[in-house]
């Protein structure tokens, strides 16, 4: 019985002592971990683990691995802790973003399937939008940089002048984790003010990569700096700033250092000595945390991230405003557009564009690289760069550099050490060019597109897109031109299609396709001839030589010619006639070295009268002179199965291409005249002359369905306004009465009168003579669209 007893006692101390034991080893673990020394923790938490694995120790050492940035461990013990029983939501929580950081994917459903928990019970997590980012990848590559990064970690990117590199490293041998230290996280804002370690690495320091290749560790007069980190060198590379962690202690005890970084400014010599540093006045490295310097050296400004007081929580970033003698104004904070409650760092601008990391917007996981508009000092429309920009881990210190090349730091998997330096290289651009009508809907069928790359005009391919659309991949940082020819409609093309400076990966256009308004009458006018004679009288010359002169100017316009006689004479003679006439018309123009297949002609002897005038009815003269005429008709776009591009001068004015009627009127302008009709003293008859003129505009009318024509009747200034205001309303229905008796559709026809009131020749204010006065006494015409009621 007494050996029972023994033997029950000396296992019980057994069991006691190891109870003990593993009490003691999880107390200096846990002391470890309060201390950031995270990689001796967690070899001590794994040992205790070992000997009996409980759900806290399990947590213990997720943790600690996820810290230290080594993902993989991380995400393995957060599974390791979701197989205990007591795992709870925040649990599931670290186990989903481990997965994510592990690059183990994000289908949270089956991540959770074995789980009593949803996708709706983790409303921080922002699936949606972290799918969309992965579905919307930039177009470009991210290229480790050649002779920067090591096996450690490497962040960081400043390029002066002289082609020397500048960044942070803390490449060396790894350091006993029972050693006393420092450590400043290159990404998480996180430092303690006791002695800790995060992985057993050396402190970071600066370091320099000359233009030959050549490495070398910058050196600091600033004592007792521990970590160096975060250099911004002016581009003329004499100064430089820096974020330093200087060690001091209140005591003799590792927990009495602080650790607290600021930032500081220095001059930077040839040979890699920081002389004459000098801290920011604002630094309080017992009170608060400084870093990240970036330098906007025109507007002499100063950005950088501090977790002082009144910030919106961790560490937000700031500018201060600094003068030529390097004196400091007061720190402002950038405000909620750019700072949350989480963290945020690296700044950095590159034209008017403001580039920052951020724990704190929604983003893939950790630090992700946002952009933001930059102008005047104010910052609008924070937008998530996207992937490859970011991955689910931390992506930071984004950086453009004065040749236009991209940098950024990330500890992403598949890097060669902790953290690397990547730049970014852009992919192909993607063109696409929509093409619609004047309605907005995809123009339907073939179309040639032509693509060229300047200034070589090389021809780039093109492909259509399901919506007809063209489609094209395009060089970075080039410019083309895009011509789109499309039979019936005026090409299009644009000069102006450029890559440079393009930050999406699409470039978007949108052309709408004008049909061509073809066999348009783009200008009338008529010619009259003497009796039985087809000579071009002096009278007809002015409006050939004109006719002439446009179709010379414009090679889409054509010359219908259209010639008649009065009834006098044969049927058969009058056909000979009015071919002569043609004829006649046709050789006058030939002067003007237009081809021949531009003019067209028609010869009709009497059969097409413009008045009664016909066989057997006695006529005047001057009603048979009407009826000897030819009627010319400047055509635009004659052949329908031509391509004809819309004149260069009149681009500028047609605001709206689809409008119709605006083209007409436009050609009206360029090509056509309409007549003053003028009239004698007190008198609102017409003259004889006019009437010939009155036919023209008949003419032209019927030619131009699209277009209203509209009467303005005037009188001189002599009179009272109350004679003259009736008298300019019978001016102006003189006109229209005619004009409506020539067959002209009275719906298309608009007059008023203006009395004396818009005269020509102000009378009233100066002596006129009697032709001023005659100038006053008219109606004007205006042909031109129809005026909305």
């Amino acid at each position: 019985m007494k050996n029972k007893k023994l033997i029950t006692l000396i296992f019980f101390g057994i069991f006691i002592g190891q109870v003990q034991a593993q009490n003691s080893k999880l107390r200096y673990a846990d002391k470890q971990f309060a201390l950031e020394n995270y990689a001796h923790a967690a070899e001590i938490y794994e040992e205790a683990y070992k000997r009996k694995g409980i759900y806290k120790t399990a947590v213990k050492i997720a943790e600690t691995y996820s810290n230290i940035k080594d993902y993989d461990k991380a995400y393995l013990w957060s599974k390791e802790v979701i197989a205990f029983e007591e795992a709870g939501r925040s649990d599931y929580y670290a186990y989903l973003i481990a997965a994510m950081q592990a690059d183990k994917g994000f289908d949270v459903e089956e991540l959770l399937k074995d789980s009593d928990f949803e996708v709706f019970d983790f409303p921080e997590l922002d699936f949606g939008r972290i799918e969309y980012l992965h579905a919307n990848r930039a177009n470009v590559n991210l290229v480790s940089v050649d002779g920067l990064n090591s096996e450690g970690s490497d962040f960081g990117f400043s390029k002066d002048k002289h082609g020397n590199v500048f960044f942070t490293s803390d490449r060396g041998p790894v350091v006993s984790s029972e050693k006393a230290s420092i450590r400043l996280d290159a990404k998480n804002s996180l430092f303690s003010q006791g002695k800790s370690d995060f992985n057993d690495r050396a402190f970071f320091g600066l370091y320099r990569k000359s233009k030959a290749g050549d490495l070398m560790a910058l050196k600091t007069d600033l004592k007792g700096a521990l970590h160096m980190s975060d250099a911004y060198v002016t581009l003329d590379g004499k100064r430089i700033f820096y974020t330093a962690v200087v060690g001091k202690a209140k005591g003799n005890k590792r927990e009495d250092i602080v650790n607290q970084p600021g930032v500081y400014f220095a001059d930077l010599d040839q040979d890699g000595l920081i002389n004459n540093t000098k801290a920011l006045p604002f630094n309080e490295p017992f009170a608060y945390g400084v870093m990240h310097p970036y330098l906007d050296e025109r507007n002499k400004r100063l950005f950088f991230a501090s977790d002082m007081p009144g910030g919106l929580g961790g560490y937000d970033i700031y500018y201060v405003e600094f003068n030529d003698r390097m004196e400091f104004g007061m720190p402002v904070n950038l405000g909620p557009e750019i700072n949350t409650p989480g963290n945020e760092s690296h700044p950095s601008i590159s034209g008017d564009i403001f580039y920052f990391s951020s724990s704190g917007h929604s983003g893939l996981g950790g630090m992700d690289i946002f952009s933001a508009d930059y102008d005047k000092g104010s910052f609008s429309g924070v937008k998530n760069m996207g992937v490859p920009y970011n991955s689910s881990r931390d992506d930071f210190a984004y950086r453009v550099s004065e040749d236009g090349v991209s940098y950024l730091s990330s500890d992403r998997s598949g890097g060669l050490g902790l953290d690397d330096i990547y730049y970014i290289v852009d992919l192909q651009k993607q063109l696409q060019a929509q093409l619609v009508d004047c309605d907005g809907y995809p123009i339907e069928g073939a179309y040639d597109a032509t693509l060229l790359i300047k200034p070589q005009s090389e021809q780039i391919e093109t492909i259509k897109g399901s919506q007809n659309e063209v489609l094209a991949a395009l060089d970075p940082e080039s410019a083309y031109s895009l011509k789109i020819d499309k039979k019936g409609y005026f090409p299009v093309l644009d000069s102006t299609l450029s890559t440079f400076g393009l930050r999406e990966d699409t470039l978007k256009r949108v052309y709408t396709l004008v049909k061509i308004p073809y066999q348009t009458a783009a200008i009338v006018d008529i010619i009259y001839y003497d009796l039985d004679k087809s000579g071009i009288r002096n009278d007809a010359i002015p409006i050939l030589d004109r006719i002439g002169e446009l179709m010379k100017k414009y090679d889409f316009l054509d010359l219908v010619v259209s010639s008649h006689t009065d009834s006098r004479a044969s049927k058969a003679y009058n056909e000979n006639l009015s071919q002569r006439r043609a004829d006649a018309v046709r050789d006058y123009i030939a002067k003007f070295d237009i081809e021949s297949d531009r003019l067209r002609l028609e010869w009709h002897g009497e059969e097409v009268l413009v008045n009664d005038c016909g066989d057997g009815i006695p006529c005047s003269e001057s009603r048979h002179q009407m009826n000897r005429r030819s009627e010319l008709v400047l055509e635009a776009f004659p052949d329908m199965d031509k391509k004809y591009e819309l004149p260069e001068n009149w681009k500028d004015y047609l605001t709206n291409k689809c409008d119709e009627i605006g083209f007409f009127e436009l050609m009206q302008q360029d090509l056509a005249e309409i007549p003053t009709v003028y009239f004698d003293f007190d008198k609102s008859t017409l003259r004889q002359k006019h009437y010939k003129e009155l036919e023209r505009v008949v003419f032209m009318m019927q030619k131009m369905p699209n277009l209203h024509l509209y009467i303005e009747g005037h009188t001189d200034q002599r009179g009272s306004e109350t004679y003259n205001m009736p008298l300019s309303e019978k001016r102006a229905k003189v006109v229209m009465d005619y004009l409506k008796e020539m067959g002209l559709e009275s719906s298309r026809i608009k007059s008023k009168w203006m009395g004396k009131s818009i005269p020509v020749h102000d009378c009233m204010s100066q002596d006129c003579t009697e032709a001023m006065h005659q100038l006053n006494r008219r109606s004007e015409l205006l042909l031109k669209r129809p005026e909305k009621e």
